[in-house]
């Protein structure tokens, strides 16, 4: 994790998958690279994944899809919290391909997911998108699976 502190992964168009149970920091450390990154001066968004699933489904049906993708593919970072917790319909799919297809080889993605990666293929469905995407993400990443209690778990 220190090394990927230094951000090389960025410069080499690199991606981070975080996996793991509930609790166990995965958020934590992605908005930790996420802050080293906005301390180096890189444009960063963060986003609980279905909320922005769910906001671009939304802009697909007001016209304005086009000008909150941009704001997505346009940043140096973009961090996929809670990835896979929402169903995965065709129109997520579909926005889910857009945003990994045009990033690929642009800019780095970080997925946090309780899912372990061996699952996504399934998850996402619809065999030749969940091809098309998981092989730009998971063959350009580094994988750090966490284990452990809840850090949220307090001893009384």
């Amino acid at each position: 994790f220190n090394r990927l502190t230094t951000l090389d992964f960025m410069l080499k168009k690199q991606n981070i998958i975080l996996t793991g149970a509930s609790g166990v920091g995965k958020s934590y450390l992605a908005q930790a690279l996420g802050y080293q990154a906005c301390l180096m001066q890189h444009k960063v968004l963060y986003f609980n994944t279905a909320n922005l699933f769910n906001l671009l489904k939304s802009s697909k049906i007001d016209g304005t899809y086009q000008r909150e993708i941009k704001k997505v593919l346009k940043c140096d970072l973009l961090i996929l919290d809670d990835f896979g917790l929402q169903p995965f319909d065709n129109l997520i799919r579909e926005v889910l391909f857009d945003i990994v297809d045009q990033r690929y080889n642009q800019a780095s993605i970080i997925l946090s997911s309780q899912i372990p990666v061996s699952a996504w293929y399934p998850l996402i469905g619809e065999n030749t998108i969940a091809d098309a995407v998981l092989d730009r993400i998971v063959n350009s990443s580094h994988r750090i699976d966490l284990n452990g209690e809840s850090m949220r778990k307090t001893n009384f």
